[in-house]
């Protein structure tokens, strides 16, 4: 394959691949939903690029095969001349259906064999792993029952193969399944409460929310099932003291005036941009949340010195503004301008792309027409919060004019994980409160926090609101103040708050 043809074929790949991974040499070495790239074809090679916070690899494609919905590319290190094999994975979950199926079955015997051994006492249902669209059980999960007279337990499980984030979403599915166990089994047993199995060492999340949820309401247990070796350990469940983390200093606003010609270059084209910082070297330009450009300090070629550079393009694909193709990046913010509104085409790329973020740049704009109670001078979105398990982004937070911080997760379309998205993001933050880590980061400058925990808010337009979120939000600690907020349709020509649910303390405050 030619050096052209190879980089049509990787940007044609990559464009359709924005939930998948990147691995080399057996490593999972990018996650493509939050990694960048660029692709070059000159002097007779093609060049792929690819970077994100932790790392940054160029690598020369030399072949390029696509096989079982993956693209396996022969490359090569930079002054090394023997290729070997890097593959992007459109999937994360690489297992064929057929195959998947199987090791959910054989995983609800193995599981339900344990429980019959643990309690002899008890009775086990059979542990059911079939699809219910009704009452919105996954077959991702094995789902049953423990019986003794008049008491039961409901148990959920999640096998070692599932991705994490199936094993982060046991818990959404687990409070379903308790809900549902309970009104079966309404007038023959008490279901007390719900067993969480999940494989070993990969708990950490679920330990987290389960640590606020309402503990009078049942009692819950998390406990890592080894299935190699059918061994139980039970995790404790009432807080992260354990778990480090993180928080990413905010943004030195200074950076604006550093990278002042290269935001006077964009707004002159696109008076509205929205220009953001992600790191002391870069900031961002987004038209309604979405990112089509940015601008750096880059090193210079063939000298040692560094310079501003402004990258374009959006779906992680990138291109270096030059004299050459400035043409092409006027018609591509032109394109971007005219399309990104909401009159715009609903057919268009550019419109669909992207509709959270869009959301997310509106609330925040306008983020006193969801509580007057929340102030407008510091709002901050994509709050980056890391523990030893995993990154986060706190869709936006904010405090109320008395200083109480805000937490506020948001959807665009239906989600039904959207309360213990919103919980886990609620506990980070409570967490990093309780330090005083948000001021020693930068954030929230002049402002006196309130000691109080923060307050809790979930967007979601109305008819995107799925049926079970009330159901997951009655199990949620009283100790939380939450708002359910739900949006007029048309959002995209303004946020407007059409219906409110609060929690009982949120409504009595």
């Amino acid at each position: 394959m030619t050096p052209d043809l190879l980089a049509r074929s990787l940007q044609e790949f990559l464009a359709e691949s924005r939930r998948g991974d990147v691995i080399e040499e057996s490593q999972i070495i990018f996650d493509l939903e939050s990694a960048r790239y660029s692709i070059s074809a000159e002097r007779g090679k093609c060049l792929l690029h690819i970077w994100s916070e932790q790392r940054n690899i160029v690598r020369e494609v030399v072949d390029a095969e696509q096989k079982n919905g993956n693209l396996r590319l022969s490359v090569c290190k930079f002054a090394q001349s023997r290729p070997h094999m890097l593959q992007i994975c459109r999937d994360r979950d690489q297992r064929t259906a057929v195959a998947r199926k199987t090791a959910r079955s054989l995983y609800a015997q193995t599981l339900q064999r344990m429980l019959e051994h643990e309690f002899p006492d008890w009775t086990v249902s059979r542990l059911a792993v079939s699809m219910n669209l009704e009452r919105s059980f996954s077959p991702v999960y094995a789902r049953g029952l423990l019986r003794k007279g008049r008491s039961s337990l409901a148990v959920l499980g999640v096998n070692h193969e599932e991705t994490q984030a199936a094993v982060d979403a046991a818990l959404t599915f687990g409070l379903l399944w308790l809900e549902d166990c309970r009104q079966r089994e309404a007038g023959r047993s008490a279901v007390e409460g719900l067993r969480l199995y999940v494989p070993p060492d990969r708990s950490a999340t679920l330990q987290l929310r389960l640590a606020h949820l309402n503990h009078s309401m049942a009692k819950f247990e998390l406990l890592e099932f080894d299935e190699a070796e059918l061994a139980v350990c039970a995790r404790d469940i009432f807080g992260m003291a354990q778990f480090e983390s993180r928080l990413l200093r905010c943004p030195n606003s200074q950076l604006y005036e550093q990278f002042a010609g290269s935001i006077a270059k964009v707004r002159a084209i696109v008076p509205e941009v929205q220009v953001s910082t992600v790191s002391p070297m870069e900031i961002v330009f987004r038209l309604h949340g979405l990112e089509f450009a940015r601008a750096r300090i880059a090193a210079q070629p063939a000298s040692f010195h560094t310079g501003q550079e402004i990258v374009f393009g959006v779906s992680g694909f990138e291109d270096t503004l030059t004299p050459e193709n400035e043409t092409s990046f006027l018609q591509f913010v032109r394109g971007i301008a005219e399309s990104r509104t909401p009159a715009g085409d609903k057919r268009h790329l550019f419109w669909r792309r992207y509709p959270e973020r869009w959301l997310e740049s509106l609330i925040t704009s306008q983020v006193a027409a969801l509580d007057t109670r929340l102030g407008t001078s510091h709002v901050y979105s994509q709050v980056p919060a890391f523990t030893i398990s995993d990154r986060s982004l706190i869709d936006v937070l904010t405090c109320t004019h008395d200083g109480r911080l805000a937490v506020l997760e948001l959807k665009a379309d239906e989600d039904i994980h959207l309360p213990l998205q919103g919980l886990d993001y609620w506990a980070r933050v409570k967490w990093h409160q309780e330090r005083g880590d948000f001021q020693k980061n930068g954030y929230f400058q002049g402002v006196q926090l309130a000691a109080q925990p923060p307050l809790l808010f979930l967007i979601a337009p109305a008819l995107r609101i799925h049926p079970a979120i009330e159901t997951l939000l009655r199990y949620f600690s009283p100790d939380i103040q939450w708002t359910l907020a739900c949006l007029d349709e048309r959002w995209r020509d303004g946020i407007r708050v059409i219906f409110r649910k609060a929690s009982a303390k949120a409504a009595s405050a």
